[in-house]
């Protein structure tokens, strides 16, 4: 089979996407199903899928849109959700999560996408790619269905790291304004950090900081700051990117998720309680078909990891065929935008302004010596 790195340098315009065969709950059946969907979606994505030959073979040779758009990668292993990230840096090699980050590292592949283990995978990629310069802390965005024009804000950090001080802040500020910019084209995305209130003086301290940080940097970093927001501004329409610590950012993730299965089911029961009502969902049908795709998560499944030197996206580990398609369609969104080189030059750029504000502070303090 010819490879599908030469494939793309010559010059046809394609992207390649390492896929993680054997991270979904639903097994590597699921993952084939996904991508194929997405192959015959969009004619310009090739894969290189990362798996046990033999298993995956069979499963490829029934999808005839796949042939000679996908390569397959042998790797034995395989990370399961119980697997602890230490355990997987120190005997994770032959897994196929290690060889899909590989794939990205070696220039084979634009982009890795998983539905594996959230710690694992976020481990290994540090360590396979290694973070950007001055980036202290990745994060994990994602995109939250909003009534705002553009039908979706960005959130960060859902989970990378429950920890997360000013200077973070203003990482994950300036990153999720480069995915926003990048990913929702939005050419000057307004950016806000999440806190119990809106007022400057509520929050801990390092909101407070961290609010002056991220005002100072605006206009540097080409996005308008509005200040704190509330729980409530996250699927409204006052920011297009909240910004946030990964314990604060993943209860909200879940909660957000928990309460649309809560929603659902409710309307099935009350849809379901009488002839009457029945009927009236048939009536409705049109219009609840929309509601359904307009907050169905697997239409928005994939969450970004940000600040690596590379791009790797995280598919829920429940996800369908339709959800394994749509984080191959955002990582295919985001190589074809270039988005990691820009938020690389943007992360760059971020730390040398962040050092030579340290460098004019440590300089005032001097010379206010006697």
């Amino acid at each position: 089979m010819t490879s599908l790195k030469d494939h793309t340098q010559a010059g046809h315009g394609r992207v390649v996407i390492s896929v993680d065969a054997m991270g979904g709950d639903s097994g590597p059946a699921t993952i084939v199903a996904g991508i194929s969907l997405s192959a015959k979606k969009n004619p310009n994505i090739d894969f290189l899928l990362h798996g046990p030959r033999d298993e995956l073979e069979k499963l490829v040779a029934k999808r005839r849109v796949l042939d000679g758009r996908c390569e397959i990668r042998d790797a034995a292993g395989v990370v399961s959700m119980e697997d602890k990230p230490s355990q997987v840096m120190r005997h994770g090699k032959d897994t196929s999560m290690w060889s899909a980050l590989d794939s990205v590292r070696d220039g084979d592949a634009k982009v890795a996408v998983s539905c594996g283990n959230t710690g694992a995978l976020m481990a290994l990629s540090m360590i396979r790619l290694r973070k950007l310069p001055g980036v202290n802390r990745p994060a994990i965005a994602i995109l939250w269905p909003s009534r705002n024009p553009q039908g979706f804000n960005v959130m960060l950090d859902v989970g990378a790291d429950i920890r997360a001080d000013a200077q973070d802040l203003l990482q994950y500020a300036l990153m999720g304004a480069s995915y926003a910019r990048n990913g929702l084209d939005l050419q000057r995305p307004r950016v806000g950090l999440l806190n119990v209130g809106t007022e400057e003086h509520k929050g801990r301290a390092e909101l407070k900081e961290a609010y002056e940080l991220i005002d100072s940097h605006r206009e540097k970093g080409k996005f308008d700051f509005v200040g704190f927001v509330e729980g409530g501004d996250i699927p409204g329409d006052r920011c297009d990117v909240i910004v946030t610590d990964g314990f604060t950012g993943n209860v909200a993730l879940k909660t957000g998720e928990g309460t649309a299965k809560l929603i659902g089911d409710l309307l099935r029961e009350a849809f379901a309680y009488s002839p009457l009502s029945r009927l009236a969902s048939l009536l409705a049908l049109t219009s609840l078909r929309r509601l359904k795709k307009r907050i169905d998560p697997r239409r928005v499944n994939g969450g970004v990891f940000l600040g690596l030197n590379g791009t790797v996206v995280k598919s829920h580990g429940g996800a369908d065929a339709m959800g394994v398609s749509s984080a191959v369609k955002l990582a295919f969104e985001l190589a074809a935008s270039g988005f990691g080189d820009r938020l690389a030059a943007r992360v760059a750029s971020a730390a040398m302004l962040a050092q030579d504000d340290a460098e004019a502070e440590t300089g005032q303090k001097e010379s206010d010596k006697p």
